[in-house]
């Protein structure tokens, strides 16, 4: 019996259905690359309380709230709530200023935004009627968005019959600043154009990331349960979980302030990391269940828990769990299968052209997809130097094969500590 081949066919058949299961990714993809899903304008406009977090933001909650106040959309439906939370320099005066509503609160012990959230909800279903606003949008203090970004989400919301959660195209302020800041500047818009553009498309759910998202009142009547590290990834997979759809408006378009030096992003990503492992455990049970146990989901609403749950997998700790795996059962049956030295050497120069192959095909592909985001967003990539994006192109690959090892880096971290991410870029030109 060829030991080698066997093993070779089962890992075969594992990787094959790992493809499988990620393969609507490229549908997603193809579709979003070519068309994209408008909402038609009304004149219904919504009530809506915007949600800004800021923990030492002085240098840029100003322009936020400018951009808010430039928007046009009626003053009087529009009410901006700031949560200064830990704060110790002058964010909250100048909320105040701006004539924003400021709830300040201070607990060293509660440090990542889900607990702003839920302080800043129960102050308003306290001190306001929670039952005047139709939505809420959710801001960092680091946005800037556009003058019809309101107009475009309330489209949105009144076009789902305002019970769907709508997020939006997320920019890069500073995209040009340095090959950083491209770099989460591709990433971002890759993941409006391959992935919401497609989802919602076709009808199915998207999740949300980070911020610039709006939703229903009614899901906070009983306050914010989201506290962990990636607050997004936990709402996400609960309201695909419960049937509440998520569309994408890629007509509303809003910027974001990035990392700029590699110790904020490995930072910023391995707190990402562990926070999309904990949404794993705690999250990928009950999305399953769903898919075959909940009554009231469309045939739609399933297949997007089973998309959010194969999203929520923890593809990096997997891949080299496998490869280790593989290494491993090639060690073992060495003594069966290398009968002399002369053999093991031919077995691992194999193995060493199989991964070189496999690199070079990866890089390629990974470089393209890159690329293709470039191409087909440069209308909103404004300032950045070609040389530079032709830089991040080629850079692409590494930055998102960082994952793999960040993944499994935050399997092995117990606690690890929300920090706050240094901002402080000028308003887009």
């Amino acid at each position: 019996m060829n030991h080698l081949l066997i093993v070779r066919l089962v890992f075969s058949i594992i990787w094959a259905l790992l493809f499988f299961l990620l393969f609507h990714y490229s549908v997603f993809a193809l579709i979003g690359m070519f068309a994209r899903k408008t909402f038609p304008r009304t004149d219904v406009l919504g009530r809506y309380g915007i949600i800004v977090s800021a923990r030492n933001e002085e240098s840029v909650i100003g322009a936020l709230l400018d951009s808010i106040r430039a928007c046009r959309y009626p003053a009087d439906k529009v009410t901006v709530f700031v949560i200064a939370h830990n704060c110790s320099d002058r964010t909250a005066a100048i909320a105040r200023s701006k004539g924003a509503v400021v709830c300040e609160y201070n607990n060293p012990e509660e440090r990542t935004v889900g607990y702003a959230y839920r302080r800043l909800f129960d102050f308003i279903r306290t001190g306001y009627d929670l039952d005047t606003y139709d939505g809420f949008l959710i801001m960092n203090a680091d946005n800037l968005v556009t003058p019809d970004y309101l107009l475009r989400m309330n489209d949105a919301f009144q076009a789902n019959g305002r019970t769907a959660v709508v997020t939006s195209f997320r920019n890069t302020k500073n995209f040009g600043d340095n090959y950083m800041s491209a770099l989460y500047g591709i990433f971002f818009i890759a993941c409006c154009r391959l992935e919401a553009r497609g989802r919602t498309l076709l009808g199915c759910s998207t999740r949300v990331s980070g911020t610039g998202y709006l939703f229903p009142a009614s899901l906070v009547k009983n306050g914010w349960p989201y506290v962990t590290l990636t607050e997004d990834w936990e709402f996400s997979a609960d309201r695909i979980a419960q049937g509440t759809r998520i569309v994408y408006c890629d007509e509303a378009e809003f910027y974001d302030e990035q990392p700029t030096t590699i110790p904020v992003m490995l930072r910023q990503r391995l707190r990402w990391a562990k926070g999309h492992l904990i949404v794993f455990f705690t999250r990928f049970t009950e999305l399953v269940r769903s898919i075959f146990r909940r009554r009231g989901l469309s045939a739609v609403d399933r297949f997007s828990c089973y998309d959010i749950a194969v999203s929520i997998l923890p593809l990096g700790v997997i891949g080299v769990g496998l490869t280790l795996a593989f290494l491993t059962c090639l060690m073992i049956i060495s003594p069966h299968y290398a009968v002399n030295s002369v053999t093991r050497v031919s077995l691992i120069t194999q193995l060493l052209r199989f991964w070189t192959v496999g690199f070079v095909i990866s890089y390629a592909l990974t470089a393209l997809n890159g690329l293709l985001v470039v191409l087909l967003e440069r209308r909103r990539i404004r300032s950045v130097p070609l040389g530079k994006l032709i830089a991040a192109v080629l850079l692409w690959p590494f930055f998102v094969a960082l994952n793999i090892f960040l993944d499994t880096a935050a399997l092995f971290i117990r606690k690890l500590e929300w920090k706050v991410i240094p901002h402080g870029k000028a308003p887009q030109e």
